[in-house]
């Protein structure tokens, strides 16, 4: 109750309009529910209530592809909701204690299961990637950090970096696991002059990375990483370890250490969680990335121990919010021309994708992280390039 003064002078009683579970439940990160600024949440069907309490973001995620709900920046609202904490509040449904308890036991990235991620997401066609990404096709975060103004100049820093991280010299012989359209590969190649072979287990990548590579000393291998067994001078895996599942870690560092030359640099770069024992994004698994996990920072160092000495670790998460919104930007722009085949509900989803990622690692509750590897440590020290 509150008070207000009359026109006779006398002060009346009002009562204040009872918030209701859902609107208690956001007040902490300042989000109005039917309120009218960017990152507030207008219901649109009431089904989306018990659907987001009891199932956390699978049941926003499916309320927003749905129409139930309409939230015009999810990037905004994502990143207050993740500040406040709120996350923790929802989603206690036992289907989600379910889904976390299979993660727990059960491999969901082994051999068999390992190309669903390939035919579900990264075989959607080439064409609509394309339109998505920049030039290179590079679908990772970019480095912004070193002055990129634009897409296309911070993947290619990105790319250099790496290869300055690996001080990559001509004629060395280079393994990508999990090259996507081989923009890594191609660069490395064109600017440094060595050699790589790159393993995907999407069929359309390959068909398009052959073409882009054209003459170039790149080889496409549609292949498990666990089936390699070959040397080489360094080795690069970008933003494919979200794929191979905490069961799987040990094994995975195994493959990187046989194929390792013992003078060798091994560069990991991952989106990683800063909670071990996490459990899977329910949505992000069941609609974009199947059987996708994301390493804590102790997982990726316990993995190492008695195969690689860590050199180096660099953090810049932040620099992913600005990918994924450039990436945003350019879906929007393009959608029109997607949307006839596609259909809205996929259009739903992947502006749900897109914009939500972004205010995770806006709210850093995620991270980008690179490793610097090496078998036995490098005499004198890594030192990372500027």
């Amino acid at each position: 109750m509150t008070e207000r003064v009359s026109i006779d002078g006398k002060a009346e009683s009002i009562p204040m309009k009872k918030r209701t579970p859902v609107e208690e439940l956001l007040a902490p990160a300042d989000v109005r529910v039917n309120g009218s600024r960017p990152w507030d949440m207008r219901i649109l069907d009431q089904r989306a209530i018990d659907r987001c309490l009891g199932w956390g973001n699978l049941g926003l995620g499916e309320s927003f592809m749905a129409g139930w709900i309409e939230i015009d920046r999810v990037d905004q609202f994502v990143d207050r909701v993740l500040r406040a904490g709120i996350e923790d509040q929802v989603g206690r449904s036992p289907r989600i204690w379910l889904h976390a308890l299979k993660a727990r036991l059960f491999n969901h990235q082994s051999k068999e299961k390992a190309w669903e991620v390939g035919e579900q997401h990264y075989d959607l066609g080439n064409e609509f990637y394309r339109d998505m990404l920049d030039p290179r096709m590079t679908y990772t975060c970019g480095f912004w950090g070193d002055g990129g103004e634009t897409l296309a100049e911070a993947q290619e820093h990105k790319l250099d970096l790496i290869c300055r991280k690996l001080d990559l010299q001509p004629g060395q012989r280079i393994l990508d696991i999990g090259c996507g359209w081989g923009s890594f590969m191609i660069y490395a190649a064109e600017h440094y002059g060595v050699e790589c072979v790159g393993l995907t287990i999407s069929r359309e990548q390959t068909a398009l990375g052959e073409e882009l590579a054209g003459d170039l000393p790149v080889e496409f291998r549609l292949m498990d990483y666990r089936d390699i067994d070959e040397s080489f001078d360094h080795i690069v895996s970008v933003g494919m370890f979200e794929h191979v599942g905490r069961h799987n870690y040990d094994e995975y560092m195994d493959v990187a250490r046989r194929c390792l030359k013992p003078e060798g640099l091994f560069l990991l770069h991952t989106i990683g969680t800063g909670r071990e024992g996490s459990t899977p994004d329910p949505w992000i698994g069941k609609y974009i990335f199947p059987n996708g996990e994301l390493p804590a920072m102790q997982q990726v160092v316990d993995a190492c121990e008695d195969r690689f000495v860590v050199e180096d670790v660099h953090n810049f998460g932040a620099d992913y919010d600005r990918t994924l919104m450039a990436w945003h930007e350019n879906f929007e722009a393009t959608w029109p021309r997607w949307r006839e085949h596609y259909g809205e509900r996929f259009g739903r989803m992947w502006k749900y994708y897109l914009q939500s990622s972004a205010g995770a690692f806006r709210a850093r509750d995620i991270h980008l992280w690179q490793f610097v590897l090496s078998p036995t440590g490098q005499r004198g020290g890594y030192c990372r390039p500027r």
